[in-house]
Order: C-alpha cells, then structure tokens, then sequence
C-alpha cells in the first residue's frame, strides 16, 4: 500500500465558518450598542438614585474644606461622609497653591470611610 502525503490543506471551509462567525457577532454588538432591542427596564425611585449623586469636597487655598458647597472643619466633614453611601463618587477639588498637609488630611478623612470611586479633579495645559 502506499500512502500518499498532503500537499496542502484546504482551509477555505474554515475561513467561511469564521466570517459567518464575524457577521453573527457583529450585527449582534450592533443591536445591543444602538438599544435596538427593546427592553423594560425596571423602576428605581428617587431616593436610590438621589445616593448615587456625586458628592464634592473643596479645598480652597487658605485650607477652608466646603462639603457640597457648604464651609465645614474636618470632624464635620467626617460626620457627613458617615451618612453617605461608600459606593457614592466623590470629587475632590483642591487649590494648587494649597499646604499638601491640608489635602493628605482630607484625603485620610476620605479613605479611612472606605469610599471606593474618588477622584482628584485638574485643569489640563495647552
């Protein structure tokens, strides 16, 4: 008996399955980006979503905190983040001319009530 060998392999099958795969894939990832399938989504009230509001610290240079707009000294400060939900964003905006104390001292504030999305806002150059 004598076996032949393969000279090549036909991969045209293959290439066919994969861009059928491709097509699938995209006109799906089209529906669901574009919102063309029509879901209901469900009802949450406003007090669930009043909880998710970004909260803003301040600093301003001559080391005065405001919460929300609102002067407060750090033990308040404390005192009003303990009523917030730790999932609640928080923004902090400081004062570049500010001491570094001041800030590192909100900022401990902060992570030591365990809150998990707080960001720092800056100005970008041109």
């Amino acid at each position: 008996m004598d076996e032949q060998q393969f000279d090549h392999i036909n991969v045209i099958p293959l290439v066919d399955i994969m861009l059928v795969l491709l097509t699938i894939v995209l006109t799906t990832s089209t529906l669901v980006a574009t919102g063309a399938i029509r879901l209901q989504l469900p009802q949450a009230s406003a007090h669930k979503k009043d909880l998710l509001k970004m909260q803003t610290i301040e600093i301003d240079k001559s080391g005065i905190v405001y919460f929300n707009a609102v002067a407060v000294d750090r033990a308040a400060l404390g005192r009003k983040l303990d009523g917030i939900d730790r999932t609640t964003p928080l923004l902090i905006r400081a004062d570049k001319t500010l001491v570094l104390q001041t800030f590192v001292d909100v900022l401990d504030i902060v992570k030591n009530r365990g809150f998990t999305s707080v960001g720092l806002q800056t100005e970008t150059t041109r």
